[in-house]
């Protein structure tokens, strides 16, 4: 590395930059980990399916306006400076996420509760669209000419430190409670505490320096008056914002989703395994990955960021499908040896009111790996007779959970720790490749909104259009329709690892130079 001085200098740059980001996908973070209580929290409990697509809509929203923030503060980062804007980003993330833990209930505010949810992710994502292009620009602007991969790279952390400390908070707070405390109102614990670290990181924000780049064009009067029109009204310039977005950051986006969030959720949803059990296989995982964002970030420094993110690309283009059918048969209960002696059955009644009535049949079994699962069946009556659904059928609703063994628990480590590797691959040198892209004039504005598209727009919907898929083939019949998922991730990098192969010239690192 540099001299003594000057590594010691970028460390606190790269401290303060990344302590305030961590924070912000931390705030991000704790509502999509925490989607299934919200959705009971704010939204009408009468139909439990529609409020926790409700609350994954609003989950969404935040990705969607992400882009929005990114132009919006964006414009302000270059006229202003980069040090002014990501304070005021980390006071609107910090304030929202604040609020958010202190919004009454449904049951007590009505659609109020709702609609201030909304508007409060809304922010959200307006302040995390104008912070990672602050971030990143910052501590690039700080960085030695040849260690722009190596030092931006730990900005790339942030994300995922990010939604590991989002988890472990999540799983202390149970931990310290009983599940109905933590169902009335420990849930709202992960937002509160995220005032004391956005009070924390403000105070170290508060006295660091404007980027040397940036105040050098300041005082020679370079800076742009028209951030948003020299950006994307430049014919030149605006070339580059397309090949940043459909040549990297795309593809990027649903490599990083469907490593993290796509793997989330199928472990709960589709292996119907224990929440706490995914909480904690996914935060080993990610654990373990992380170093490897800081190590392509440096490799990018020798070998150029190219050939490292498109290689990413590919190997994760090929592997998706057979990691997930073998994510899939390691719990896949045709496949074991259920212990009949075993299974117990206990059915209950649950009056709903004068009329409606729910049969409730909680079976348990054992299998001889070790494997628990619990099975509740619940049949609807009405008037002494079984209700019926949209299609005319019988009102069952059946809830499996798996309570899995340690060797399937560490194997299916394996399967995500190889997909964080996929996403340290693409996203670790993804920082520099956009700063260097980009003259110091119109940085923050022109690498912020390919980036929030790539990752807001493209990786953001990447949940809500997978679940389609999944569920429709499902429906059709379809033997594996567990994978059809995939296609979304899989098509979106195909077309970005062609248009980044074809069109990223290793003469873009050194543009700006």
């Amino acid at each position: 590395m540099s001299d003594n001085k000057s590594s010691k200098g970028i460390w606190k740059v790269i401290s303060a930059s990344s302590m305030g980001t961590m924070i912000e996908w931390y705030d991000f973070y704790i509502f999509g980990s925490l989607a299934v209580v919200l959705s009971t929290k704010f939204f009408p409990s009468d139909n439990p399916t529609a409020a926790f697509l409700s609350t994954l809509a609003t989950f969404a929203a935040g990705f969607v306006v992400r882009p929005f923030g990114a132009l919006f503060f964006g414009r302000l980062g270059d006229l202003i400076g980069r040090k002014y804007t990501f304070m005021v980003t980390l006071m609107l993330m910090g304030g929202a996420t604040f609020i958010i833990g202190c919004i009454p209930s449904f049951e007590t505010i009505g659609y109020a509760a709702p609609v201030l949810v909304l508007i409060l992710r809304l922010l959200q994502g307006l302040a995390l669209g104008g912070e990672y292009g602050g971030a990143a620009t910052y501590v690039a602007e700080h960085a030695p000419k040849n260690e722009k991969g190596y030092w931006t790279s730990w900005i790339q952390t942030t994300a995922t430190v990010g939604l590991f400390i989002s988890l472990m908070v999540i799983l202390l707070t149970k931990g310290l409670m009983s599940k109905e405390a933590f169902d009335e109102w420990g849930w709202r614990v992960p937002f509160w505490v995220s005032i004391v670290m956005v009070y924390v990181s403000f105070l170290i924000r508060k006295n660091m320096h404007e980027s040397p780049a940036f105040a050098k064009a300041k005082s020679e009067g370079k800076t742009s008056t028209n951030p948003l029109k020299e950006s994307f009204g430049n014919k030149f310039n605006l070339k580059f914002v397309l090949l940043a977005l459909f040549g990297a950051t795309m593809g990027q986006g649903v490599v990083w989703y469907t490593g993290q969030f796509y793997a989330m959720n199928f472990l709960k949803t589709v292996q119907s395994i224990e929440s706490s059990q995914v909480d904690t296989l996914l935060g080993i995982a990610l654990l373990l990955g992380t170093p490897f964002f800081v190590f392509f970030g440096w490799l990018s420094d020798k070998v150029g960021r190219k050939v490292i993110m498109m290689s990413g690309m590919l190997i994760a283009i090929l592997a998706y499908r057979p990691i997930y059918r073998a994510m899939y048969a390691s719990t896949d209960l045709a496949l074991k040896t259920e212990i009949v002696e075993k299974t117990k059955v206990v059915p209950s009644l649950k009056e709903i009111d004068a009329t409606k009535m729910d049969s409730i049949y909680t079976t348990t079994k054992a299998y001889t790996d070790g494997t628990t699962v619990e099975e509740i069946k619940t049949i609807h009556f009405e008037s002494g007779k079984v209700m019926l659904d949209d299609k005319g059928k019988d009102r069952v609703e059946t809830k499996v959970t798996k309570m899995i063994n340690n060797s399937d628990r560490w194997f299916l480590v394996l399967m995500v720790f190889i997909q964080v590797i996929f996403v340290t691959m693409v996203y670790g040198p993804i920082a520099a490749f956009l700063v260097e892209m980009f003259p110091v004039k119109i940085r923050y504005t022109s690498m912020s909104l390919p980036y929030h598209v790539g990752n807001g727009i493209f990786g953001g919907l990447l949940p809500a259009i997978s679940t389609y898929f999944v569920t429709t083939s499902k429906e059709a019949g379809d033997v594996e329709f567990y994978l059809e998922g995939l296609w979304y991730p899989i098509g979106i990098a195909a077309i970005c690892f062609v248009i980044g192969m074809i069109y990223i010239d290793r003469k873009i690192n050194t543009l700006h130079d």
